[in-house]
């Protein structure tokens, strides 16, 4: 489950297929659509984001106003993007992926898709947020967590891992989704560190002391906020934009758990298709990404932490990303997550 492990290009795209059937509820939109309501002078790059366009259009109209040039955008879910990269190859049209999930960027990497970046770029984000042969890099980072009702539980009462929740105390007080690709992204990390047999306990301990299912991470937020339940596992972020709306009075908080994977930090990457023929243009698009006024509006639009070098996350992120703890494991395979459906299914998960 190494992401820096080459894989023959048949098996990874349908391995590729086989993890985006379960996780997207629609197909590939063949709809390019710009990134704003500016008059770009010339055509340019053609993007392909797994990031929906209110995550990413801003971002993509600071581009196009200073370059002067248009931004073609292909809107999908990441693992959708992944697999048709890798099954158009070196026809591909894109000159730049935007992947939401972290390893879909190092799968369209290990298929030799995508191109060294500039040495500028690279350094511009720290090593643990960057591929290690420099062929992408992190721009935004989402910490998973232990969101609770602090009207309800102290923090102290919090075990040190997620693993902790199967105990009896907390019977029916935990929600998960594990229909989501993040909880499933995290499965996948947990097979990655500690193994098949062990995480499947987990799994099953989980069902069996009650686990609460919800469809997304916002239901399990505001599941905790309406008193059903007092503690859920979901992205930092979630309870991060509440707050900012309904102000400090909001019951739920987070809790950065620091045993087992600790805060699992889950990326958002780009990297720059190696056939692109406007490979310039599309360095310098990375580049605005990783500028301060990009990394700006997506720590203050989403709340998610910037990963450039010297960007300031939003102040409602009162944990710094330096103090988070984590694990090491940034990446997840995105060619296991069809085991880890199989397995999730397995034990009563799904």
């Amino acid at each position: 489950m190494n992401p820096s492990t080459a894989i023959p290009r048949p098996a990874l795209l349908a391995a590729l297929l086989a993890a985006a059937l379960p996780l997207v509820g629609c197909g590939f939109s063949t709809e390019d659509t710009g990134g704003g309501g500016n008059d770009p002078q010339t055509p340019g790059i053609t993007l392909y984001s797994g990031r929906i366009p209110a995550a990413i259009g801003p971002a993509v109209d600071s581009y196009e106003a200073a370059a002067k040039r248009d931004v073609q955008v292909r809107f999908a879910e990441t693992a959708d993007l992944a697999a048709t990269l890798v099954e158009e190859g070196d026809a591909s049209p894109a000159d730049v992926f935007f992947a939401q999930e972290p390893g879909a960027i190092a799968a369209v990497a290990d298929a030799g898709l995508l191109a060294p970046l500039p040495e500028d770029i690279v350094e511009s984000v720290p090593p643990r947020f960057r591929d290690p042969d420099g062929r992408w890099v992190g721009v935004t980072g989402r910490a998973r967590v232990v969101a609770y009702n602090r009207d309800v539980v102290e923090e102290a009462e919090l075990p040190r891992s997620p693993f902790g929740l199967t105990a009896p105390r907390w019977e029916g007080r935990v929600g998960w989704s594990p229909a989501s690709s993040s909880l499933q992204e995290y499965v996948t990390a947990l097979r990655a560190r500690y193994g098949d047999e062990r995480t499947r306990e987990w799994l099953e301990a989980m069902v069996d002391n009650g686990a609460v299912a919800y469809p997304d991470n916002v239901a399990i937020r505001d599941a905790i906020a309406g008193g059903e339940i007092d503690v859920g596992l979901i992205n930092h972020y979630y309870v991060a934009q509440a707050i900012a709306a309904e102000g400090p009075g909001y019951p739920v908080a987070v809790y950065f758990p620091p045993g087992g994977l600790g805060s699992l930090m889950l990326l958002t990457s780009v990297g720059v298709l190696e056939s692109s023929d406007r490979e310039e243009e599309a360095f310098d698009f990375v580049r605005s990404l990783l500028s301060d006024s990009s990394q700006a509006f997506f720590t203050s639009s989403s709340k998610e932490y910037p990963l450039a070098r010297g960007a300031r996350p939003d102040p409602s992120l009162s944990v710094p990303i330096g103090k988070i703890p984590v694990s090491g494991t940034e990446l997840v395979d995105l060619t296991e997550l069809q085991a880890t459906i199989d397995l999730m299914k397995e034990s009563g998960a799904l």
